[in-house]
């Protein structure tokens, strides 16, 4: 997906991106490469590969969530600011806090903030369940993860940030249904209930994504996230 049908693909989609926003996409590409020659952000480098696999994957939430009835977002290991950066350039109004465990990407996101001068964006470098135990507990109007883990263990680690009312959003491959067998009781026993699954294949290629909405019905039991490395190691099981 070159620049052009990346902006003509989203203009079918209801967004017209400005000429600010389009750069905005350049100088991200530009610095996702710089920076990966510096620290492993990515092993999508390629120009058309960059648009299609991370910007405008990041983008298709926005096609079944309304992201102008949303403020707050936490994107739990994030990485290199996939998928609330590009989210962020198109909604600018969002509040955008990132955690990830690796200080260097960290920096990569500060760097990148203010080349792209974002403003209302928060990056911490902390364990999920560790965040998720803090003053930002049951705080997001939405939680979202792409490709962390398991989605019985990405349940664990994103529930607990949603607010009571909000929602998680999981994006997901080909394996999201199968993931979502295994998670029905992790998600139950944390406050949530699936809304709804949305599937789709990204463009120019046959591969299949998923976007999963979990809403948040109740509080998450104190007990949740455990300890460090806990739900990875033992996830939540029926």
């Amino acid at each position: 997906m070159n620049e052009q049908t990346f902006i003509d693909t989203l203009k079918k989609a209801q967004i017209e991106l400005t000429d600010y926003q389009i750069k905005q996409f350049e100088t991200y590409f530009e610095m996702l490469v710089e920076w990966n020659e510096k620290i492993n952000l990515t092993a999508v480098t390629e120009r058309e590969e960059v648009y299609l696999k991370h910007f405008y994957d990041s983008v298709t939430p926005s096609f079944y969530l309304d992201f102008n009835n949303i403020h707050s977002i936490c994107d739990v290991g994030a990485g290199a600011g996939f998928p609330s950066i590009p989210l962020k350039i198109i909604y600018p109004h969002l509040q955008v806090t990132i955690v990830d465990s690796l200080n260097k990407r960290i920096k990569f996101l500060n760097e990148l903030a203010n080349a792209l001068e974002l403003d209302q964006v928060n990056f911490v470098h902390d364990r999920a369940e560790t965040f998720g135990k803090g003053k930002n507990r049951e705080t997001y109007d939405l939680v979202t993860a792409r490709a962390v883990a398991r989605l019985s263990v990405l349940s664990e680690l994103c529930m607990p940030l949603v607010k009571k009312g909000g929602q998680f959003v999981a994006l997901k491959g080909s394996q999201g249904n199968e993931e979502l067998e295994d998670a029905q009781f992790a998600i139950k026993v944390l406050g949530g209930k699936v809304k709804h699954v949305n599937e789709f294949n990204l463009p120019l290629e046959d591969s299949k994504r998923q976007i999963i909405q979990i809403d948040k019905l109740k509080e998450t039991p104190k007990k949740y996230p455990r300890k460090p490395g806990t739900p990875n190691k033992e996830p939540l099981t029926n």
